[in-house]
């Protein structure tokens, strides 16, 4: 019989003929769709939006770039319903009149000689306007067992084509005819076979409901032990079994796939296990790090676009430690892809045991999404236009004290609104300035920020930096318009480089003589010389107390050897700008130490409205005297850092670590007494010393609620000793 006959119904297959046709998947992890061949070094599998896709370029006039894949074709395919998404852009077409982006498409036989007809190429003469979804179908030569498929730039010009969604589905032949839908085209084997279908997927369901009633879980076997054991990456360690991934080389993906059904009805799933990350260094990328990615599939094995979020591990975790994590489950979902990974890291070990997966309630889950979405809506602050008649006035040095231009002495008090340091496309510390002015009484506000991100070089940023720009633009409007001061803190460590110069270049040409804004030079210096603290020079390798724990190895290492500008040429670059702004620069020690300005090593500034110094300190710092108050005689302090927490900072002794209850109180009196300028850490409940205990702004009892009454007003008493 006939291709595209009765026998064809019956057996005609129902997934598309070629695998993984949405692009998305590469679970070798060689950075390259699996199942299709790459198309030389013109090609690319390119990321937008979470989505993939492959891109065709031409690298010059008149070459040729071609995806070639072979496709087997299985007997009883009578017909082709092929469906795609493409994008072409700065497409110029060559000298003939078929020199364009098109798809071309051949059929051989079991001899690999051409067999006929060959199917019209879909082709593209023009630039499209954005993603465009595109439909061909064709028939299938009698005796052909291989389709050629070839989508091209055929000797264009110039041009882009972008590809993805390439769907080959097997239809009857007579469908072409009649221009039925691919479901109609299924006709009465379509409906015969989705009856199977639910068949199949009713047992499915049934065994995965057996198994969580057997073992307590949708996943057996995943405490390593028995039988299991003696699957591959599974190590033993004191009679206990568990998964282990280590990660062979720099960038390799690392990853055990697991396929898991879930039992009908089930809306939430809760993940627990236990995890141990050791030598962990993450890649090129934020992301590339220890995770367990998740996706979902429907019923016929397609992926959805929805995922859970993954749960994931950037350093080492010091041991076995717990882990959890609960999403719902979307209405179409039959299967969980598990997939723990070392995801593209530098290096590292990832060993995981006792995975427990186990339906949950969803309410619970849906109550934080809706409580995201408030928090969403709440964090929005409008743009507001300046109000100049608002501002305050330009500050300027006098002795030990700030005066503004109408001589007012002005004392600073307020918090650090943090997050753009860590994040360029953080909004919610626009609102924490906007509450910070507002409803704790601040006058300044002190704004973490990188030159990376000013400059939009983080791999979240694809704009060159200009949201960020206009974000930092914006809190500087909002604080000018209610009065306060904005110091913008260039949140760097170790010691100044020279593109650090080069941002404050830029920056204080921006923002030269704005009287709302003061420029905090360099955040944390330490581990260096005064002499190369002021005047620049050779940064080596330290051995004092590690108080940067939180940087990444990475950070640290680019901490070291190199040359340093110094903070002369910082001061000198906002000068040069024509900024006569206030200058605030930080001592030694993390900013702990002020002993060198008071001994020879101040910076220079005859052109400009006078330089503050910045302290740092936190309840395990001692010293107070011999460190700020020699300075504090001399010149205005800004305490740009200060604060403590309940919860004990793991990289320094917790003998060394003031319980908060008599440390606070003490040090805010001795704020007070010597007039100190002074910017809490940190407004933001993840960040510790921390002010708050969530983003409603509910200030936290050891620090958030003493320094909140310091900011309106409260009188602390002098400490009976200084630490």
């Amino acid at each position: 019989m006939p291709p595209g006959g009765a026998a064809a119904e019956e057996q005609s297959p129902v997934a598309p003929l070629a695998a993984n046709p949405d692009l998305e998947t590469d679970a070798d992890g060689d950075g390259w769709p699996d199942g299709w061949p790459r198309p030389g070094e013109n090609g690319a599998w390119v990321e937008e939006g979470g989505n993939h896709f492959i891109r065709l370029t031409a690298p010059s006039p008149a070459a040729l770039v071609m995806l070639y894949r072979e496709i087997p074709v299985p007997d009883g395919v009578g017909a082709i319903d092929f469906s795609w998404r493409q994008r072409a852009s700065n497409l110029t077409v060559g000298a003939k009149a078929w020199f364009d982006a098109r798809i071309m498409v051949e059929f051989l036989d079991v001899d690999r000689k051409k067999v006929s007809p060959t199917p019209e190429a879909p082709a593209t003469r023009r630039n499209s306007d954005g993603w465009e979804s595109k439909r061909a179908r064709f028939v299938v030569p009698d005796g052909a067992k291989t389709l050629k498929f070839m989508p091209s730039l055929f000797h264009v010009a110039s041009g882009t084509l972008d590809l993805d969604d390439l769907v080959l589905q097997p239809v009857r032949r007579d469908a072409l005819a009649n221009g039925a839908t691919p479901a109609e085209a299924g006709g009465a084997a379509v409906t015969r076979r989705s009856a199977k279908q639910e068949e199949a997927l009713a047992k499915r369901r049934a065994k995965a409901a057996a198994l969580l009633e057997e073992h307590g879980s949708l996943v057996s076997g995943w405490n390593h032990e028995g039988r299991h054991a003696e699957r591959n990456n599974v190590v033993a360690e004191e009679g206990d079994h568990f998964l282990r991934l280590v990660s062979p080389k720099p960038g390799a993906m690392v990853v055990e796939y697991r396929e898991i059904d879930l039992p009908a009805g089930v809306e939430a799933l809760e993940l627990r296990w236990k995890q141990r990350v050791t030598g962990l260094r993450t890649g090129d990328k934020p992301w590339f790090d220890a995770r367990i990615l998740m996706e979902w599939k429907d019923r016929d094995g397609a992926k959805l676009k929805q995922k859970p979020s993954p749960p994931y591990v950037q350093k080492d975790t010091g041991g076995w430690v717990d882990a959890s994590t609960s999403f719902l489950v979307p209405a179409e979902a039959v299967t969980l892809v598990l997939m723990p990974s070392l995801f593209n890291v530098q290096r590292g070990t990832f060993d995981l045991d006792d995975l427990v997966l186990v339906p949950t309630d969803p309410a619970p889950i849906r109550g934080r999404a809706e409580a995201r979405k408030r928090l969403a809506a709440a964090r929005y602050v409008p743009d507001e236009v300046p109000k100049r008649d608002r501002w305050p006035k330009m500050l300027k040095v006098v002795g030990n004290r700030l005066h503004d231009s109408a001589g007012n002495e002005i004392w600073l008090q307020g918090v650090n609104a943090g997050g753009l340091e860590t994040l360029p496309q953080d909004d919610q510390a626009v609102k924490s300035l906007v509450v910070g002015i507002d409803e704790w009484r601040a006058n300044c506000i002190r704004v973490p920020m990188n030159e990376s991100f000013w400059w939009g070089r983080s791999p979240y940023q694809t704009d060159g930096g200009k949201a960020y720009r206009e974000r930092i633009d914006k809190m500087i409007t909002l604080a000018a318009n209610r009065g306060a001061y904005v110091v913008i803190d260039l949140h760097r460590f170790r010691a100044p480089r020279q593109e650090h110069a080069d941002f404050w270049t830029e920056f204080a040409t921006h923002y030269k003589n704005h009287p709302a804004v003061l420029f905090d030079v360099f955040n944390e210096p330490h581990g260096i010389s005064w002499e190369v603290w002021r005047d620049g020079g050779f940064v080596g390798t330290t051995r004092e107390g590690d108080e940067s724990a939180f940087l990444s190895e990475d950070m640290k290492q680019a901490n070291q050897g190199f040359e340093s500008v110094g903070m002369q040429k910082l001061v000198d670059a906002v000068r040069c700008a024509g900024a006569a702004n206030v200058v605030i620069a930080g001592g030694l020690f993390w900013s702990n130490d002020l002993s060198g300005v008071v001994n020879g090593f101040a910076l220079d500034d005859r052109d400009g409205n006078g330089i503050m110094y910045s302290w740092h300190t936190y309840n395990w710092h001692t010293g107070w005297a011999e460190r700020v108050l020699p300075a504090a005689a001399v010149f205005p302090i800004f305490l740009g850092e200060v604060g403590a927490d309940e919860k004990k900072m793991d990289f320094i002794s917790e003998a060394a670590q003031e319980d908060p209850a008599t440390w606070v109180p003490d040090m805010l009196g001795f704020i007070q007494q010597h007039r100190i300028h002074w910017a809490g850490w940190c407004f933001h409940p993840a960040a510790t010393p921390r002010m708050l205990l969530d983003w409603d702004y509910t200030p936290t009892p050891f620090w958030g609620i003493p320094a909140r009454e310091a900011l309106s007003g409260k009188a602390f008493p002098p400490p009976n000793r200084l630490r």
